[in-house]
């Protein structure tokens, strides 16, 4: 099979180049190199995150693999046959879990049973979603084809992590039979139905009410939206001290909810040493009113999360900004699936796709059908 190329340095020139081409390439069975990843950094080439994500799916799909080594600034992966099993996986510091997540999570969702990812690490740490907005706003989305249970068994803080998620994934649509799954259509914001969240922390901050503080500020914010808020405080044991908030806004057509195509909007902030709880509320929520004020359905983070999805299946959606992750993303995954594969009008930020060509992945036909996960027999 004719190997893909993938330049680690495009646009942003971040890890997600290599965490979404070892996803497609699991689900489409296409093999991959990537040169000079993340060559614009301060520190070049694979870290330990992303050398996770590959032992993980290399074990999944007993893929030849070259390049998997720290630092390492080429990557070859050659998937084999894909045979998913419950797995557990230690980051061992606080690596982001929702991350890792994002090269795990796509083929997990289309393999032919149901199958539990257990990781231990960053729960709430710089530079990734975390695992709220993970939970209550990219996984809802993805509920379309997979069920998907996240638990969050404990939370992990920078620097020391151990934060514990479980993840449950029954696959609804399988690559290998024929029929139509759903596509994205989100071009609509709507109107706010309800704006919930989640404000926490480590035990040791709770007799300073930190918590509390931070949702007490973004409720304070987000009350002007004028819309019923609901925002919970919670204290957890955790390896190290930290506390963070993540707000979201659902919305509906009056008050009606589109459980198919959900529209939720979120936004997140970590506390910092020396920042007051009150000002991590309030960014978190001023995050929120400027993605709403936008009034695209998709946030900026979201965005880039939707691209194999709507590569694979097909629609559009329209997003609040055109990033470089967005742009990334869609350029790793027309490297698998053709040129103008996936769209993007800058001007009206709609990102489009007519769904893929599935003939051959795995000896199948080039559509998906509902398959029931319990009547899979064993490989």
């Amino acid at each position: 099979m004719l190997m893909i190329t993938l330049d680690g340095s495009f646009c942003e020139g971040g890890g997600q180049i290599v965490r979404t081409a070892l996803a497609v390439s699991c689900i489409t069975g296409k093999p991959f190199e990537v040169r000079d990843i993340r060559k614009g950094r301060c520190e070049p080439g694979l870290k330990n995150q992303h050398l996770y994500c590959v032992k993980a799916l290399q074990a999944m799909c007993d893929a030849k693999v070259e390049g998997d080594r720290l630092g390492s600034t080429y990557l070859k992966f050659e998937p084999g046959k894909w045979k998913p099993k419950p797995i557990e996986v230690d980051l061992q510091t606080a690596g982001s879990i929702t991350l890792f997540m994002q090269a795990m999570l796509p083929p997990f969702m289309f393999g032919k049973r149901s199958n539990t990812i257990m990781v231990i690490g960053g729960t709430d740490v710089q530079w990734s979603m975390p695992v709220d907005y993970f939970k209550h706003v990219l996984i809802p989305q993805l509920s379309k084809w997979a069920d998907i249970e996240m638990t969050v068994q404990k939370r992990g803080y920078h620097p020391k992590g151990q934060g514990r998620v479980e993840f449950k994934i029954r696959p609804r649509y399988a690559l290998t039979s024929k029929g139509k799954a759903p596509c994205i259509d989100l071009v609509e914001q709507g109107n706010i139905v309800h704006i919930r969240g989640v404000s926490h922390a480590s035990k040791d901050l709770e007799k300073a009410m930190v918590a509390d503080r931070q949702a007490k500020a973004a409720k304070f914010i987000l009350d002007k939206l004028g819309a019923p808020i609901e925002i919970l405080s919670e204290y957890s044991d955790t390896e190290s001290v930290g506390s963070g908030i993540a707000v979201w806004a659902i919305f509906g057509k009056g008050d009606s909810i589109d459980m198919a195509n959900p529209i939720r909007i979120g936004a997140d902030c970590l506390g910092e040493r020396g920042k007051k709880a009150e000002d991590i509320g309030i960014e978190a929520a001023e995050r929120l009113k400027n993605e709403i004020g936008y009034l695209a359905p998709v946030d900026e983070y979201l965005a880039d999360n939707l691209v194999p999805f709507v590569a694979l299946f097909g629609g559009r959606y329209k997003v609040s900004k055109v990033t470089n992750h967005l742009l990334t993303n869609i350029y790793v995954v027309e490297k698998f699936f053709g040129q103008g594969s996936v769209k993007v009008d800058r001007y009206s930020r709609i990102v489009e796709s007519d769904g893929a060509d599935l003939g051959g992945m795995e000896g199948s036909s080039s559509q998906l059908r509902l398959t029931s996960v319990g009547e899979e027999k064993p490989d």
